[in-house]
């Protein structure tokens, strides 16, 4: 089903090769799981496999990638690829619409469409009718009409780009069932990446390991491969079986209120229901405040109101003696760090190292020491090799690195941070735990939404769970 020999890409305007000198065999009906360290080219080799990749952009490659023995734009229409988040995959407001447009850019016969659309809906146990609206859908539901869309295409190969990643873990298990019920499927071939590890080895019987320009590192059956190579590749900040890194223990005191929220409540342009719906809050100096709950309670919604970049429908949100939304942004950036859900909404530059100084400039702080601060950031989160590389071009990982450091770089009191360990290795998992621990312990808050029950339990002083945009008693 794959075959790569000797192959490599560098995205274009890189020094460093995302992936170079892989050799992988990969047959038909096997089910592989996909790791490697951040940045070791694990969704480019998918983007690749899917025929997403074009050297005519700029980018470069070398050595042989093949699927079913044809070049892999060649080969699209037998592969269907889901990336992390199902809100980038659903492009219609009603599901089967949603199911039926890859089958219409293909021109499949009108007559051929709805009976495809239907079985795949019923294929993944989507629980309702063809006609459902889109943004009614929880984020598992979303996520697994994103894969029937990928099924309704009958492909051989399935690629599967950390598909639980943005999903509360009602929502991550229903589609791990999923996937574990197209195993009776033996035509298809599944590529995943996940760094649910302990959950994802009951779906497949390979893993692969790769390292950045280093090719395969580890390979073969789940038991053998851990138990051989398990120390080894936790030191390459592989994720293996076992807990996460924990976070350092508590060392500094809980202080004074920073931030209060009271009664807000908030309600997007055309929904018809309350994102938010009376939700009171205190944030303090010292302590570690998670926001929990199910995808659509309302997390994201609270933590933005917080940070004072919504205006609330009802009730107030208060930094200090100042309602949040009012504070103009040269103000705003002293007194908040805001990590988004989606990193690439908050980057403004078109360097890494930049977008770090902007934080510390706009604090009042000198050229030299904005410099210096970017520097040590960049050192501790593993992005100097990256400096000059634009920040639309990292991977998801360093994505989400670099949206941290750039809420750390301005010294704020506060820190809110939405999904803020999405994508990473152990090794920088561990990296930016410890960061947040020390904002914590210096007498800084961090408010932070979050579906890792591993950052929960470590580092969480207090939680507030969300269920349908009030808090849970």
């Amino acid at each position: 089903m794959i075959d790569a020999r000797g192959w490599g890409w560098r995205h274009a305007g890189r020094k460093a090769w995302a992936v170079r000198g892989l050799d992988l065999r990969i047959e038909e009906g096997e089910r592989v799981l996909l790791l490697g360290a951040s940045g070791a080219g694990k969704s480019t080799l998918l983007q690749a496999l899917a025929g997403l990749l074009d050297p005519s952009g700029g980018g470069d490659t070398e050595g042989e990638l093949l699927v079913r023995g044809l070049s892999p734009h060649a080969a699209r229409d037998e592969t269907g690829i889901v990336f992390q988040d199902p809100e980038t995959q659903l492009v219609m407001a009603r599901a089967g619409d949603d199911v039926a447009f890859g089958l219409e850019n293909r021109c499949v016969p009108t007559e051929r469409i709805w009976p495809a659309v239907h079985a795949a809906l019923a294929a993944v146990a989507f629980p309702y009718p063809d006609d459902r609206r889109t943004d009614a859908l929880s984020g598992g539901e979303k996520q697994r009409l994103a894969i029937a869309g990928a099924l309704a295409l009958s492909p051989r190969l399935l690629l599967l780009d950390e598909p639980t990643a943005n999903l509360d873990p009602d929502g991550a298990a229903d589609v791990r069932a999923l996937i574990r019920h197209l195993e009776a499927e033996r035509h298809l071939t599944l590529v995943l990446i996940e760094h649910r590890i302990a959950e994802s080895l009951g779906l497949v019987d390979r893993v692969v390991v790769i390292a950045a320009g280093g090719g395969v590192v580890a390979d073969g059956p789940p038991a053998e491969v851990f138990a051989r190579e398990g120390p080894r590749l936790a030191s390459l900040g592989v994720w293996v079986p076992g807990p996460a890194p924990s976070a350092p223990r508590r060392s500094g005191a809980i202080g004074p209120v920073l931030a209060t929220g009271t009664g807000l409540a908030f309600r997007y342009p055309a929904s018809e229901t309350w994102a938010l719906d009376g939700v009171d809050l205190e944030v303090r100096a010292g302590e570690a405040l998670a926001l929990t709950g199910p995808n659509g309670s309302g997390k994201s919604t609270l933590a933005l109101l917080v940070a004072g970049l919504l205006r609330p429908a009802r009730g107030g949100a208060r930094l200090g003696d100042d309602d949040a939304w009012r504070l103009p942004a040269r103000r705003l950036v002293t007194r908040v760090g805001t990590v988004f859900q989606d990193p690439e909404h908050q980057f403004v530059t078109s360097r890494v190292d930049a977008e770090l100084a902007i934080g510390p400039r706009r604090a009042g702080r000198s050229d030299q020491e904005s410099r210096r601060i970017a520097a040590t950031l960049l050192e501790r989160l593993g992005l100097t090799h990256l400096a000059a590389a634009n920040p639309f071009t990292l991977s998801g990982g360093e994505q989400r690195r670099l949206s941290v450091a750039t809420a750390l770089a301005a010294a704020p009191p506060l820190l809110v941070l939405d999904e803020p360990t999405f994508g990473q290795d152990r090794r920088t998992y561990a990296e930016l735990v410890a960061l947040l621990a020390q904002q914590r312990d210096a007498g800084g808050a961090v408010l932070f939404a979050s579906h890792d029950r591993d950052l929960v339990a470590g580092l969480a002083d207090r939680t507030i769970t969300l269920r349908a945009g009030r808090a849970a008693a």
